[in-house]
């Protein structure tokens, strides 16, 4: 179904936090899951703020890298997947929604520069074949540089924008140079400031795909592991993220349908089989 890349720019806009809002309340089709790859170069944020730590560093995109200097990639990638299906509150989990976690530490990006393209493959492949949706959180820089080739392979590129003069300052040169490297972009807009949507569409001139409330309380349960308040779940920001996720799913569908009507990329794509 879709292959989208979250960026961000500075501002923290709070790409990461939308991601896991998105990726724990995407509507999943029967038999379908989700993964969220934290593909940061600055260094994922999840093991460390909404798992608090507990599992240490033996899962992550580094040890994919290692793995993948041992012809070891598929595997790896497989096994280093974290099972966050319960972190929306249920018993038991149907391990639907799945992180791969992102590098600990931002000097590790430099061991990963042929490890982008073989993930961005990876990416389009599983989602073709295997009846997963790959959301790729890229940070602030990872769309641009060696990571940016998991935006240009992605079926939609959206960037995180708060609606503040300071992160809308940011976002303007960060939209037009992501629109000369892989054309349509579009926006995810944090409601936290006093310009509407209309506005941000006229000064950014792309589309407002989705608009998520600013709810600090709420998204610190994601950012930091901050206790799970009563019916978090049905809170306005994980009702927004599901709607937001739907706009995103069908917009990504649009333009795939739209570069690759004969879905040529997607049956020519090399899979592996998900474990």
């Amino acid at each position: 179904m879709a292959v989208i890349a979250l960026a961000g720019c500075s501002g923290a806009p709070g790409v990461t936090t939308t991601a896991l809002a998105m990726l724990l309340s995407w509507p999943l089709e029967p038999g379908r899951r989700m993964i969220l790859a934290e593909c940061d170069p600055d260094g994922g944020a999840v093991l460390h703020g909404l798992l608090q730590g507990t599992l240490g560093d033996r899962y992550g995109l580094r040890n994919v890298s290692v793995a993948a200097r041992k012809g070891e990639f598929s595997d790896a990638f497989w096994r280093q997947l974290i099972d966050l299906s319960g972190e929306d509150g249920m018993t038991e989990s149907p391990r639907d929604r799945l992180l791969l976690p992102g590098i600990t530490d931002p000097a590790q990006a430099a061991s990963l520069g042929s490890v982008w393209k073989v993930l961005a493959q990876m990416f389009r492949g599983i989602d073709a074949q295997t009846n997963h949706d790959v959301l790729i959180d890229l940070g602030r820089r990872g769309a641009f540089g060696p990571p940016g080739v998991l935006a240009e392979q992605a079926d939609a590129v959206i960037v995180v924008v708060r609606n503040t003069l300071r992160c809308l300052q940011a976002a303007e040169g960060r939209v037009r140079a992501l629109e000369e490297r892989v054309g349509d972009v579009g926006v995810v807009l944090i409601n936290e400031g006093p310009y509407p949507a209309g506005e941000v569409q006229r000064v950014l001139q792309v589309p407002v795909v989705a608009t998520l409330p600013y709810a600090p309380k709420d998204a610190r349960v994601l950012s930091d592991g901050a206790e799970q308040p009563r019916h978090f779940t049905k809170s306005a920001l994980m009702k927004a993220a599901r709607t937001g996720s739907t706009l995103l799913v069908q917009r990504a569908a649009l333009r795939r349908a739209r570069l690759d009507p004969r879905g040529t990329f997607a049956a020519g794509g090399e899979v592996t089989r998900a474990r």
